[in-house]
C-alpha cells in the first residue's frame, strides 16, 4: 500500500534575476517529480548540489505547496504540516535549559497530554535510542551523536506515521554517524515507521534504504530509483564488501556522475 504518492510535483520560486537590476525571474527548483513510498518503507534520496532535496522536504512537511501536482499521504492531499510527519534535522534543535527527558516531554505537554503519561513516553523513547542512562542530563553534557538521539526521540514520541530526516548525521564523526545508521536502522525495525531520508552520502544512502532514489539537478527530477536487495544489513559487519552493497552502490555513484560528464561537453 502507498504510504506517500509525489503526483507530477513541480515547485517554482521567484528569485532576484541577476541580468536585470530590481527584476525577478521563474526558478524551477523541481519538475514532475513522481513516485510512491510504501507504508513502512525506509526510502534515501541523494542527489547534487541543487537537485531541490531540500524543497521537496519542504513540501512533504507542508511549509511549502507544490506549484503544479500534489503530494498524497494514505490518499490525502497535503495542505499543511501535521502530526503525522516528525522531523529530524541535521542540528539537533534542543532546549539547552531542558534535561534529555524535557526535551522529550515538551512536545507532548504542548499537546496536553498528561504529566503521567509524558514521563512514560520519554522514558520508552529514550531507551529505545538509548539514553535510559542519561535521562537527566542537558545538551551541553551530551555527544552530538546524544544529542541527535534525542532528537530521534522527541520526534517518534509524538508517534507520527513518517520520519521525514534531512541529513541529520553529516555533522557527526564518521564512527559516531555509523554508529547512528545502524542504530536507525534497529529502531525502524522496531517501529515499522515510513522513513524518508535525505544524503549527500551515497554509501549512507545504500546502507540506509531499501530503495535509493537518485535526482538530477537544474531542475531537480527523478533520474532513477534503485533497489537495494540486502538483507541483515546490521548483522553483517563487512557490508561495504558485500558484492550487493558494491554493485547497488556503482550505479549510484554512476548515476550521480553522469550529470557532470555531461555538462563538461556542453
Amino acid at each position: 500500500m502507498d504510504k506517500i504518492k509525489f503526483e507530477r510535483v513541480t515547485k517554482k520560486f521567484l528569485v532576484r534575476d541577476e541580468q536585470k537590476k530590481g527584476a525577478q525571474r521563474e526558478f524551477t527548483a523541481i519538475q514532475d517529480i513522481e513516485f510512491s513510498v510504501k507504508e513502512g518503507e525506509f526510502i534515501t534520496l541523494v542527489g547534487p548540489s541543487g537537485c531541490g532535496k531540500s524543497t521537496l522536504l519542504d513540501l512533504l512537511t507542508g511549509l511549502t505547496h507544490p506549484t503544479k501536482g500534489r503530494i498524497l499521504i494514505d490518499g490525502r492531499e497535503i495542505t499543511g504540516p501535521g502530526l503525522d510527519r516528525g522531523i529530524v534535522f541535521q542540528q539537533y534543535a534542543l532546549f539547552p535549559w531542558k534535561t534529555a527527558r524535557g526535551n522529550i516531554e515538551f512536545g507532548l505537554e504542548a499537546k496536553g497530554i498528561p504529566k503521567s503519561e509524558r514521563k512514560e513516553k520519554a522514558e520508552y523513547y529514550l531507551n529505545l535510542v538509548g539514553l535510559k542512562n542519561f535521562a537527566d542530563r542537558y545538551p551541553h553534557e551530551l555527544s552530538g551523536g546524544m544529542k541527535q538521539r534525542v532528537a530521534i526521540a522527541r520526534s517518534l514520541a509524538f508517534n507520527p506515521d513518517v520520519l521525514l530526516m534531512d541529513e541529520p548525521f553529516a555533522a557527526l564523526d564518521a564512527q559516531t554517524r555509523e554508529t547512528l545508521q545502524t542504530e536507525l536502522l534497529r529502531i525502524w525495525k522496531e517501529t515499522g515507521k515510513t522513513i524518508i531520508f535525505i544524503t549527500h552520502g551515497i554509501d549512507e544512502a545504500v546502507y540506509l534504504g531499501q530503495r535509493v532514489v537518485v535526482l538530477s539537478a537544474n531542475p531537480g527530477s527523478v533520474k532513477k530509483i534503485v533497489d537495494v536487495p540486502l538483507e541483515n544489513r546490521t548483522e553483517d559487519f563487512d557490508i561495504k564488501s558485500n558484492p550487493t552493497y558494491i554493485k547497488v552502490r556503482k550505479e549510484v555513484w554512476s548515476l550521480l556522475h553522469e550529470q557532470h560528464f555531461q555538462a563538461a561537453f556542453i
